[in-house]
């Protein structure tokens, strides 16, 4: 998490806000925003780092109360009610804002239609909702845009501290769908079990921004402001790469410890049963053999199972969840393992990273979502013209790609920009009007380790440095150098 550029905050602010009593947090049970650990008082996440983040540089003294037992509209109340002061996360409302303070949004997310697994629902769209019971946690900034729209009598709002009791009435049949915050659910449905409930619809025309709430005092309304110019020059692209890896991480660990535990219960279960065939007499016999073959048959289900959810949560750890390419951890992976057989072999080998041109131009013309289709777009190009098995293509951060390219000199890598080039060109992807709309082009820079002692940091260091070159030289370019 770092700055794109430098933040004025004047002295007299900084000696008023070191000046304040301790800032009363609450916090939110919302992964990746914000995570309640087992120790039930610690909380990690994007928004917890944001926050830590611009505290420190306003010298704020701060504490996070431990409230797991309050509902969502119980903290809201406690903010707007003057209880506290700070509430991580929150999507602004309407009237949420009348009665408090939103800073710039951080992070955005969205919501999806739950159902349980194997129900034929005709729900192609939100209007579709109308028909079916749905469930909603009271006090989600959703609430209101669903009262709009399901009848009264269809929409449940559970008030409770957590979702636990609204899923319960999903499986039980008592309500036909709920809507709620996709990636909290994504880790929900490891944690609590919910293997027999599945998204049905990801509700993209609704993006839930996420920001701090303050309660409304004047010294609030001028610490928001020193937050919002912050929060306006923040690249938080690091940590959200880091709680999403963490995230899968931790579904790891769920996974690997639920496979001990079920093992645990059936070597259990089979001394058990072997325990008291040595006791049952002969004519039991047959019905005692047919019950352990059923128990057999279990286990085997259920191992399966198990070795199917470890082999997609670590495609899914090594995954871009937006481009589907390779993420920067399956990157750097890649990257030490081909420096070392660099070094055994002396085979060249060639780093290319590649950068959309005035992305953040695109981004703030047309809004994150056309953005996203540019890098998904951009990202198939990279895929139909990087086609051997041997090279890894991966986001490596942001509007920026890698490409990893064993047994490759220099002039060979060079030729693979090219089409890249001219393959980003044919999508003829729309530009700004500062530009003319001129399409969305891509600077390139190459390094090529050929011989010598460079390290891996080195080739990166190296390809970096020409791709800043060809930003420099104008721009829709391929730079290149080889390292002897």
């Amino acid at each position: 998490m770092h700055l794109r550029e430098s933040v004025a905050v004047s002295p007299e602010e900084l000696a008023e806000f070191s000046a304040l009593p301790p800032l009363r947090v609450l916090a939110l049970d919302a992964p990746p925003m914000a995570r309640r650990e087992a120790d039930g008082r610690t909380y990690t996440g994007i928004g917890i780092d944001v926050w830590c983040f611009v505290a420190l540089r306003l010298g704020l003294r701060y504490v996070i109360e431990p409230e797991p037992d309050l509902t969502v509209a119980e903290k809201i109340g406690r903010i707007q009610e003057g209880g506290a002061d700070v509430l991580v996360p929150l999507s602004l409302q309407p009237e949420r804002a009348r009665r408090g303070l939103f800073t710039r949004p951080y992070y955005e997310s969205r919501y999806a239609i739950i159902a349980r697994k194997g129900r034929e629902l005709a729900i192609h769209q939100m209007a579709d909702l109308a028909r079916y019971r749905v469930g909603v946690v009271h006090g989600v900034a959703f609430e209101p845009i669903l009262r709009g729209l399901v009848p009264a009598e269809r929409l449940v709002a559970y008030d409770q501290a957590s979702s636990d009791g609204m899923f319960e009435a999903l499986r039980e049949g008592a309500i036909d769908v709920a809507v709620y915050n996709r990636g909290i659910f994504a880790e929900k449905r490891y944690s609590h079990e919910y293997f027999d409930l599945e998204v049905v619809l990801i509700l993209r025309e609704y993006p839930r921004a996420y920001r701090f709430y303050f309660s409304d005092t004047p010294e609030h309304r001028r610490l928001v402001r020193a937050f919002d110019r912050y929060l306006a020059a923040m690249d938080v692209s690091d940590s959200v790469a880091q709680h999403e890896e963490g995230e899968s991480q931790l579904i790891e660990r769920y996974v690997a410890q639920r496979s001990q535990r079920v093992l645990l219960q059936v070597a259990s279960g089979v001394a058990v049963l072997l325990a008291l065939a040595s006791f049952l007499a002969l004519r039991r016999y047959r019905r005692l053999s047919r019950l352990l073959a059923e128990r057999n048959q279990y286990i085997l289900r259920q191992q399966e199972a198990l070795r199917a959810a470890n082999r997609e949560l670590e495609r899914q750890s090594q995954t871009d969840g937006l481009t589907r390419l390779a993420n920067r951890r399956h990157f750097d992976q890649a990257l030490a393992r081909e420096h070392a057989r660099w070094r055994r072999t002396g085979a060249p080998l060639s780093l290319m990273l590649l950068d959309v041109d005035h992305f953040k131009r695109v981004n703030d013309h047309y809004g994150h979502q056309v953005g996203d289709d540019y890098l998904r777009a951009i990202a198939q190009a990279l895929r139909s013209s990087v086609v051997r098995p041997a090279d890894l293509t991966a986001r490596y951060g942001g509007e920026e790609f890698a490409c990893l390219m064993p047994d490759t000199g220099s002039e060979a890598a060079r030729a693979v920009a090219e089409r890249i080039r001219e393959e980003v060109a044919r999508l003829d992807l729309p530009g700004v009007p500062e530009a003319d709309h001129a399409p969305v082009r891509l600077s390139i820079g190459i390094a090529t380790l050929a011989g010598g002692h460079a390290g891996a940091q080195d080739l990166l260091a190296a390809a970096d440095a020409q791709l800043y070159a060809a930003k420099r030289a104008g721009r829709d370019r391929v730079h290149t150098v080889v390292l002897d």
